[in-house]
């Protein structure tokens, strides 16, 4: 039996360009992915799930995808502006705490175009946000979930600092 894997999504910059029309255009790459893998769960971490209810953000999803939706990362509030970086995973580690699972053997990873949500650099898939989630990112997460399968944590870990040695240089 495999266990969940856990994508956590934001979605300016990841489901369409930041400062674009906001049309989800690229979700239909992220979900094609998704479809591979139904040990995938989406937990939303977009600062959208702070505008909008948990049912409006999952209508955004194919219907075919929203049972894999598994919800949204709780709001912590930083208590000072260096508790910004990483803030995010600091949540998506929350909400592991909150459903069971233990975040260091947890099956996780990130989508996301800001590196400094995230500390654990290798379980991030970074997008660009000026292009949103694009082929080359959807080769990255589908190579991070396959490692999930496989239980190779080494190998996940490799492919994703290899992706953000790239696009940070």
């Amino acid at each position: 039996m495999t266990r969940n894997a856990y994508i956590f999504m934001d979605f300016d910059g990841v489901t369409h360009p930041w400062g674009e029309v906001e049309d989800f255009r690229c979700l239909v790459h992220i979900e094609a992915v998704v479809r591979e893998f139904p040990e995938a769960r989406i937990v939303i971490a977009s600062d959208w799930r702070m505008l909008f209810s948990l049912p409006k953000l999952v209508a955004r999803f194919s219907e075919d995808i929203r049972p894999q939706i598994a919800g949204a990362t709780p709001h912590l509030l930083p208590k000072t502006g260096a508790e910004l970086h990483g803030l995010r995973e600091r949540e998506a580690m929350a909400w592991l705490r909150q459903h069971g699972a233990d975040p260091g053997e947890a099956a996780w990873c990130a989508l996301d175009d800001a590196p400094g949500n995230w500390l654990s650099r290798s379980r991030l898939v970074l997008t660009d946000f000026k292009r949103g989630f694009t082929s080359e990112d959807a080769v990255a997460l589908r190579r991070m979930l396959q490692g999930f399968r496989d239980g190779v944590r080494n190998q996940v870990g490799q492919v994703a600092h290899s992706l953000w040695a790239r696009d940070s240089a």
